[in-house]
């Protein structure tokens, strides 16, 4: 069978890109279009859902299969496909709003079933579509047409739903480092099971710069870190930072300062099974960096795989009948 090479430009759809100028998440769509021509997927053999929101309008862009469903009901209908059609690569899209809120219970469950799909969760803190309401990812205090006085409540972190949920795939982007943002969705899509990855996107209109104090090229390098696994976790400007665990805590420190050698300097597992370090890492803010990259990438059985050889094990053990010899199976009566 001859092998086929596809261009970025193979997943693309006619339709024009109805997102503001500027909006985080024509970066998304750009590097999803890439990452899909290294895999190599034909597109036919891929499906793209989504909810409801900005985010959600990605399918009309793609030019594979595609699913416009409705509010937070994208994780549960990609279960679904990807259960009846194992063949296809199922790709969720969602945003902050449609993923943690009304979605919050499908998203959280698809991953601790460990279905092979893979969840893009663009996250711009803010409601976009309707116009600028807080929303389940906005700070403590944010000020927003539908928290004039600020919110009184504190966000869900998506990191720690994911891995909460005994996710085995977690990677986070900045909308901004388009070549990590797509090699991160293609290894996405090399995982086995759920992957979650969480894309910080920004929303010119209704919240701009809410990523700016670590996704502006001044800062970027000081106050972010991007893991690989198998190197040592090492940022800043100069790439003289590292991490270091001190007693139960993670660590910031200078190489070659204080007594610290890259000797300590921590490296990136992964595939640790123990998803303690990785927690640590997803949920580092403040006086440590923002991790970027593939946090957790481990092996563990997946459900659609689990329910197809569940029937072929079932199927084995009786004999396949028609479904006349199944209803006339077992007691039977008659009515005169």
């Amino acid at each position: 069978m001859m092998n086929t090479t596809y261009e970025a430009k193979d997943y693309k759809s006619d339709q024009y890109v109805r997102w503001c100028p500027g909006c985080g998440d024509h970066a998304t769509l750009n590097c999803l279009h890439k990452a899909m021509a290294k895999l190599g997927i034909p597109p036919y053999q891929m499906a793209v859902l989504s909810g409801i929101g900005c985010s959600s309008r990605l399918p009309y862009y793609m030019n594979t299969y595609g699913f416009h469903t409705i509010h937070g009901r994208g994780a549960a209908i990609a279960t679904g496909v990807k259960t009846a059609r194992p063949d296809l690569s199922v790709w969720l899209i969602t945003g902050d709003g449609d993923c943690l809120a009304i979605g919050g219970n499908h998203f959280i469950h698809a991953v601790r079933r460990n279905v092979d799909i893979n969840i893009v969760l663009m996250n711009n803190r803010i409601y976009g579509l309707t116009k600028g309401q807080y929303s389940p990812t906005s700070a403590r205090g944010f000020v927003s047409k539908s928290s004039p006085y600020g919110t009184v409540e504190d966000p869900f972190i998506p990191a720690e739903l994911a891995l909460g949920a005994r996710g085995t795939f977690f990677a986070r982007a900045i909308d901004v480092d388009l070549q990590n943002l797509t090699d991160i969705l293609e290894a996405s899509a090399k995982h086995k099971g759920a992957s979650v990855t969480e894309v910080l996107v920004n929303c010119v209109i209704f919240n701009n710069g809410t990523h700016s104090d670590i996704a502006d090229r001044e800062y970027r390098a000081d106050r972010t870190i991007f893991l690989r696994h198998g190197e040592k976790m090492i940022f800043g400007k100069e790439k003289n930072k590292g991490l270091i665990l001190s007693g139960l805590k993670l660590k910031a420190v200078t190489i070659d300062r204080d007594g610290y050698t890259i000797d300590d300097i921590l490296v990136h597992d992964a595939h640790e099974k123990d998803a303690t370090l990785h927690h640590m890492l997803a949920m580092m803010s403040g006086d440590l960096p923002v991790a970027m990259g593939v946090i957790r990438d481990i092996d563990a059985p997946v459900y659609d795989e689990a329910v197809h050889q569940q029937i072929e094990d079932v199927k084995a053990k009786k004999p396949e009948r028609t479904l006349q010899e199944m209803l006339m199976s077992g007691e039977t009566w008659e009515i005169k």
